[in-house]
């Protein structure tokens, strides 16, 4: 019988979390799953109970909330045999829209019972994890704001972004990926295993969580009015083919800057260390993920 872990991020109401549990149990019915529900209940308690999993022989621990949860229990899952699923309750949904996994709980829940595994690389910003991107330019710096505000979702997001554009000053960044090392001024310079931050925005559009490379994405100072343009190739997939962006690939880039400040890890501000310097590497087929067909 196949043991399957639910650890859900409770910010929902209890009506909400009565109807997420029967739907698991109708779809996951125990004469065919042995299947246990708890809850984070502090900062680190998803990797915690990952790691528990994994040591008491768990099938699949599903992540219920967003890009942030889905990082944290990844955490602990890193090298095991224990596969992740994914039922997206966030916002952006990053990671799950990249793995093409539904939105809606019902089909995702159909998705995890069908169980299909597959191995897919993730990265390390320094010490940090990330599924879907990194950052050091302005997205590090909204990322950072943003955990200070109460405002959550895309309109939060924005109002950060129309509010703080004005004041960022662009920095002059030092990039070697895989050895070849240039010199660039960007307002973007993010890192992407997944090809998209979230909301269906892409600014790597081509990259692929099973292609064992990372994708740099750097895009030039830009002007207010660029902010439209910027926005609508990148929902449309297309920003990787226009002027806003320099498209690289690599297994290992370094970045290093005097005006480094920032950094962000699948859209959630963390410390940086390093005197300036962050570097980003990319680890094949780490961790086994419930996808879709």
């Amino acid at each position: 019988m196949k043991k399957i872990l639910f650890i859900i991020n409770r910010k929902a109401g209890t009506d909400r979390e009565k109807r997420l549990e029967h739907a698991i149990r109708r779809y996951l019915p125990a004469s065919a799953y042995e299947v246990s529900i708890t809850y984070l209940a502090y900062l680190g308690h998803g990797a915690d109970l990952a790691r528990e999993a994994v040591k008491n022989g768990i099938d699949t621990v599903v992540a219920v909330g967003g890009d942030g949860s889905i990082n944290e229990i990844a955490q602990g899952l890193i090298g095991s045999n224990t596969a992740m699923a994914i039922l997206p309750l966030g916002s952006g949904n990053g990671l799950a829209r990249a793995l093409r996994i539904p939105l809606d709980v019902h089909k995702a829940l159909k998705l995890i019972a069908a169980g299909k595994q597959r191995a897919i690389d993730v990265g390390y910003a320094n010490e940090h994890l990330f599924l879907s991107n990194a950052g050091v330019g302005f997205d590090a710096l909204i990322a950072d704001q943003f955990r200070h505000t109460k405002k959550r979702g895309l309109s939060g997001y924005a109002k950060l972004v129309l509010k703080s554009f004005t004041d960022y000053q662009p920095a002059e960044y030092t990039i070697d990926i895989d050895g070849k090392i240039m010199t660039e001024k960007a307002f973007l310079l993010t890192v992407a295993n997944g090809n998209q931050f979230g909301y269906e925005f892409k600014l790597a559009p081509g990259a692929n969580v099973f292609d064992g490379e990372l994708d740099i994405c750097i895009m030039p100072p830009v002007r207010f009015y660029h902010l439209l343009p910027v926005s609508l190739y990148s929902l449309l997939g297309n920003i990787d083919q226009t002027r806003f962006l320099k498209h690289l690939t690599g297994k290992e880039i370094t970045i290093s800057s005097n005006e480094l400040q920032y950094l962000q890890v699948d859209g959630d501000a963390v410390p940086l260390s390093g005197n300036g310097k962050v570097t980003l590497k990319v680890l094949p087929q780490a961790m086994k993920v419930i996808v879709n067909d």
